[in-house]
């Protein structure tokens, strides 16, 4: 039976979900389609936020009956998968690798960084397993490509990708709330006044010393590339 249903309980059949035919098999032609759904959905996600996106929010949207929908996806964990490989189809990637696998891996992490901020319910999105699509396909590839010169088997270039994209959507989660804390300026001030006051209660040495440090620039774009150097920069491939 159909879930409107907020969980992933009800799992996703890759093969179903991409390698078949996705209009409906009877019935009169409809006027929308599975894009079009997906389309909607995200265009919700984005607006709203992902915890608003049900079967018949979406339905609503298009302007079809809920159980139309379930013809193209079944259950929301299927809408989900829908919705992340319909927005990775914007991180296409026409030029060539350079050669040099550290840097086109930051060019990796800074794309996806950027896709992550576009759609701000992606990172929870990406915390549970996706069955990946096609445009998410190509998108994997493309990093697979990268690590090439790193002569790593397969298992671990998947593992490394893996890893960058947690740490991007961990960052990207970080800054959207950092962002959000930011409009509340009396918040701010409390906590640096707090955090002053900790250092300086003689309890904290370490925390007073590293407090004390020249600034360094702390815009989220320069944060977010000191972080990645030095994820990327450390890697062992030996």
């Amino acid at each position: 039976m159909p879930s409107d249903g907020k969980s992933g309980a009800v799992g996703v059949d890759p093969e179903q979900l991409w390698l078949r035919p996705t209009e409906p098999r009877r019935g009169r032609r409809p006027s929308f389609s599975r894009e079009a759904i997906t389309a909607a959905a995200v265009e919700l996600a984005d607006a709203e936020g992902l915890e608003v996106v049900t079967m018949r929010r979406v339905a609503a949207e298009v302007g079809a009956g809920v159980m139309s929908l379930y013809s193209y996806a079944p259950d929301k964990e299927t809408l989900l998968n829908l919705m992340v490989d319909h927005v990775s189809g914007e991180l296409t990637v026409t030029d060539p690798t350079s050669g040099d696998w550290r840097a086109d891996l930051k060019t990796v992490a800074h794309l996806q960084r950027a896709h992550m901020l576009r759609h701000p319910w992606l990172p929870a999105a990406l915390s549970t397993h996706r069955v990946p699509g096609p445009n998410t396909l190509a998108f994997l590839e493309h990093a697979l490509a990268v690590l090439r010169p790193t002569g790593l088997d397969g298992a671990s270039k998947l593992e490394i990708f893996a890893q960058i994209t947690a740490f991007v959507a961990g960052y990207v989660t970080h800054e959207i709330a950092q962002a959000a804390a930011s409009r509340a300026p009396d918040r701010a001030a409390a906590e640096r006044r707090y955090l002053a006051a900790v250092a300086a209660d003689g309890r904290h040495p370490e925390l007073a010393e590293a407090l004390s440090a020249p600034g360094r620039p702390l815009t989220p774009d320069a944060t977010f590339a000191r972080f990645l150097s030095r994820l990327i920069d450390g890697l062992d491939t030996g």
